[in-house]
């Protein structure tokens, strides 16, 4: 290991008296957090619970790291984007060989990559999942690239990271384009982040659960059932992973397609971060501007509802008597009756009919993969190919397609105009339409397009009402934004994504109410983070009204995000506070990016 790795033994920049009592000493904490997480090549979310490379949670583990590693940070990016398909897509698991199969479900030989997902190009050196995860990764890579531009520079690592994003962009524009408006649709709750959300009980209520006995969760041996997702939601699930494993992860057949508003807000805040990577390489970043500009009117046409103050998630196969309008009030119903997930004794085993199916993928079914498949060759899983197609070291088979198939073009060069309609199940491309319905459901999601300063303003400032207001209490009745609306019937402060209050939520709407000029609030929240982060070891999430932990301890993006924001309040402290945002509220947009609000 060297130096640049030996994160805990490096000295504070600052003397202590600058500092808050409160945060004295999360820098040395967080980054031991991050050490003990380290694998070698990335950083695992937990030890126990998430013991492989996340996809979403490396892109915030690396906005972290950055400021203790910037070496390691460009690693950890480097080691997801070697896992890319040749069809762009960045799968939401990087499985670890080394890992005992049985700890963690789904494990590699459900999934199946290097057999089910051949078609579409899985590759053949490392185990993965088939679905993917919201893209935080170009908007990473860019903030890595700013914490040391020597460094990035002599490793030429926007250079080499700049083809994989852009193809991971371009899978999602032409194949997740399912509702033909132009947004980007998840096909499993697992691809938008926020697993268990109640936003996802309508759209799956139709969803037949697996077997319980066709399956073995791994999760509830190192977290409480009370705070987990039940086994009649795990049951969907599974089924939703085996039936898109089962169709080759083609996209479009399922029976899951949601536009949800954090999953696309990321996206365009991604691009705009593209943008700015083709222009440090030297070439335009207009094309993928004019690509964010129209994927913002599209997030409002879609899914912005004024009668609730922010924005919904889009039932695609929600039929129009299932699929209320903009604030009309009804809920979803599960075929369970009334709450999902509500309480303790909602776990019950063995929901759902046995239909016969082995949906647990295990490697003793014909054509598995098994635990023993191909290991990454040392020295290597961080380095990605080089994006010149007559580099002779790059290696053949499937993912080699990812740099002649159109699907990733050279900085500048950005291809289509980026709204191309994919063949969206219910009709040839290029037909757009408001198929669907928009989902009651108040969640969290609806309000993370605050962090684009590209929204009209009368939009961003009814967002900041919402939040402060009684459905998330921010400020008044919470200190960390609960996941889930406060007067909702599915409300519960301790329950997966169902209430409690989450960091990389409250991270990223920092940053949002930072944008739209909310300096106050977002001190008040940015201080939240820091405290809570700290007093409760890095917890995974956090009881909303009491902050206490929830889930694992020693989280990765925690102990990162509280870093991040821990470097910013430090600027802040050092350089003076300034008019409008400050010097350290650069840390996601930069200047020139703010000034694109609408009048």
């Amino acid at each position: 290991m060297d130096r640049s790795t030996q994160l805990t033994v490096r000295p504070a920049p600052y003397g202590t008296s600058c500092a808050p009592p409160a945060t004295a000493s999360l820098r040395v904490e967080a980054a031991r957090v991050l050490d003990a997480n380290w694998t070698g090549g990335s950083t695992v979310p937990s030890r126990n619970l998430y013991p492989h490379q996340w996809s979403w949670d490396s892109a915030f583990i690396a906005i972290g790291l950055r400021h203790l590693s910037p070496r390691r940070a460009q690693t950890e990016l480097e080691t997801l984007l070697a896992a890319q398909w040749a069809d762009g897509r960045v799968p939401h698991i990087v499985f670890n060989p080394s890992v005992p199969l049985d700890a963690y479900f789904p494990s590699p030989d459900f999934w199946r990559s290097a057999t089910a997902g051949r078609a579409a190009g899985a590759p053949r050196t490392v185990q993965t999942s088939g679905i993917v995860q919201p893209p935080v990764h170009a908007l990473a890579a860019w903030l890595v690239h700013r914490a040391d531009p020597e460094l990035s520079r002599a490793r030429g690592f926007l250079a080499r990271v700049y083809p994989r994003l852009a193809a991971w962009h371009r899978y999602l524009l032409h194949r997740r384009d399912l509702g033909g408006g132009g947004l980007v649709s998840v096909v499993h709750p697992w691809e938008q982040g926020m697993d268990n959300s109640p936003c996802w009980d309508a759209p799956l209520a139709r969803i037949t659960p697996a077997p319980a006995r066709s399956f073995r969760r791994a999760d509830l041996d190192h977290g409480a059932p009370e705070d987990r997702p039940t086994d009649l939601d795990y049951g969907r699930y599974v089924r939703l992973a085996a039936d898109y494993r089962d169709a080759g992860y083609a996209d479009g057949g399922g029976e899951f397609a949601v536009e949800d508003p954090a999953f696309n807000a990321l996206l365009i805040a991604s691009e705009q971060a593209l943008a700015r990577i083709a222009e440090e390489l030297g070439a335009s970043g207009a094309a993928r501007r004019a690509r964010a500009d129209r994927l913002t009117t599209a997030l409002v046409d879609r899914l912005w509802d004024p009668a609730a103050g922010m924005f919904r998630c889009r039932d695609l196969h929600a039929a129009e008597r299932d699929g209320p309008g903009p604030g009309d009030g009804r809920r979803g119903s599960s075929p369970d009756g009334g709450r999902r997930g509500a309480g303790p004794d909602g776990g019950r085993r063995g929901a759902g009919p046995d239909d016969g199916r082995d949906v647990s993928g295990r490697s003793d079914r014909p054509g598995a993969s098994g635990p023993t498949g191909p290991q990454r060759s040392p020295g290597t899983s961080g380095r990605p190919r080089a994006s010149d197609p007559s580099d002779p070291q790059r290696s053949p088979g499937p993912s080699s397609a990812l740099w002649t198939n159109g699907l990733s073009n050279p900085p500048g060069t950005d291809g289509p105009s980026g709204l191309e309609r994919g063949p969206g199940p219910d009709g040839p491309a290029g037909v757009p339409g408001a198929r669907g319905g928009l989902v009651p459901e108040r969640g969290v999601s609806g309000l993370v397009p605050l962090l684009l300063p590209g929204l009209p303003r009368e939009i961003a400032a009814a967002l900041v009402r919402t939040l402060c207001g009684p459905h998330f209490g921010l400020g008044d009745r919470t200190r960390l934004v609960p996941s889930y609306d406060l007067l909702g019937e599915a409300f519960d402060p301790h329950r997966y994504w169902r209430g409690p209050a989450w960091f990389n939520t409250s991270w990223l709407l920092e940053r949002g109410l930072r944008v739209h000029g909310e300096q106050e609030s977002a001190d008040a929240l940015r201080a939240a983070v820091l405290q809570l982060a700290e007093a409760t070891g890095f917890a995974e999430y956090v009881d909303p009204y009491t902050g206490e932990a929830c889930g694992a301890t020693g989280f990765g993006w925690t102990a990162a995000l509280a870093l991040d924001l821990h470097h910013e309040l430090h600027q802040d402290l050092l350089k003076g506070a300034r008019e409008g945002v400050s010097e350290a509220a650069t840390g996601t947009f930069d200047r020139s990016d703010e000034g694109g609000i609408r009048r």
